[in-house]
Parts: structure tokens; sequence; C-alpha cells
């Protein structure tokens, strides 16, 4: 969830949810300029339209009037065809909040506290492992804070260009098996 919530052996470790006395009017402003929006939640999508026909993937969704929606939520997101829509979106978003914009015009909403970063470092800091051991991967905008926290960072050889500035080194691309690879010619490889 980019880091709203890490969890080891069911114990929650790190959580920032965004409040809904935050969310609900972000996500009704974006119901009423036509957006496709949700809040995620535990693996729940509560939505304005059909998260399948979106991402086939993404069954688990109950759509909701946003009016009257009152849950918590690990992210909020929004599909966007252009940059006047996220730009309406950032217009609205309370300072607890911050917005990223992937490539594929996802727009997530996060609360400020709730980076992947922080998330790793409580985790790490929960298993006694030092931040110059951790390794991290990355392809996108959400994943830079990561990437420059890692001791050791890796962006996929299709990554936004700001994800291959800063990276350590570049696998191929997931559809090539990128971390796996990466893993066998640096980790397992032992010669």
């Amino acid at each position: 969830m980019n880091g709203a919530i890490a969890l080891t052996e069911g114990h929650i470790v790190y959580k920032r949810l965004i409040p809904y006395p935050l969310a609900r009017p972000l996500l009704a402003a974006c119901d009423r300029r036509g957006l496709k929006a949700a809040s995620e939640r535990s693996g729940m999508h509560y939505s304005n339209f059909v998260v399948s026909d979106e991402w086939s993937g993404i069954t688990n969704y109950q759509i909701v009037d946003f009016a009257v929606h009152d849950m918590d939520a690990e992210k909020l997101y929004a599909v966007v065809r252009s940059a006047d829509d996220a730009a309406f979106i950032e217009s609205r978003l309370p300072d607890a909040l911050y917005l990223t914009v992937s490539r594929d015009g996802l727009a997530q909403i996060m609360h400020r506290e709730a980076t992947k970063s922080k998330a790793v470092a409580e985790l790490a800091r929960f298993w006694g492992i030092p931040q110059n051991e951790i390794l991290a991967f990355g392809d996108d905008l959400n994943d830079l804070d990561l990437l420059s926290y890692a001791g050791t960072s890796v962006a996929m050889e299709n990554a936004v260009g700001e994800a291959r500035v800063i990276a350590d080194d570049i696998c191929p691309c997931n559809d090539e098996d990128g971390v796996a690879v990466w893993l066998a010619e640096h980790v397992l490889s032992f010669s």
C-alpha cells in the first residue's frame, strides 16, 4: 500500500491511514468531475466505477456513494486522463495528503507520512536490519523515496527517468523477470 501499512507475522509495525473526513470531500469532488475514483482498505476497493473494467485482476470492489462513505483508507486513487485532472486533484488536497501520478495515469493519494521508505525503515528496525543492507527495486514515481532510502537501489530497465537516475543499478524490465535476474546475478551467485 505504498507505505500506508507495514506488517509482519500479523503484527502491524507501521500504519498511516487517511481519515475519512479528509478522504470524503476529495473523493466527492473527483466524482463530481466525472473521474473514476476509489478508496482502498485491506484489499477492498470502494469506488464510483466498476474497477475490474479498468484493471481485470481487481475483483474486490464495492460501488459506494462517496457522500456517505465513512471508512479510513490506506490509499485513495483516481484515473486521470490529463494534466488538468491531476491539477484538479492537487488543488483540493489537504496538507496531510500527497499525490503521485504514475505514467499510466493513476493518481495515488496517500497520507503524508505513508511512504515506502518509512514503512521499510520500521520493518528494518523491527528486524534489526541496518539501512545499508536494504535492497530496493522500483520503476515509477511512487518508488523514488524508497530507492533513495535503500542501501542499494535497482531500477527496472523500463523505469521512469527519475528512478533510473537515482538507482545504483538497472535490471531487466518486469516482463523479463528483472528482479529475479538481478538477484540471481548479484545475491545468489557466490562464485
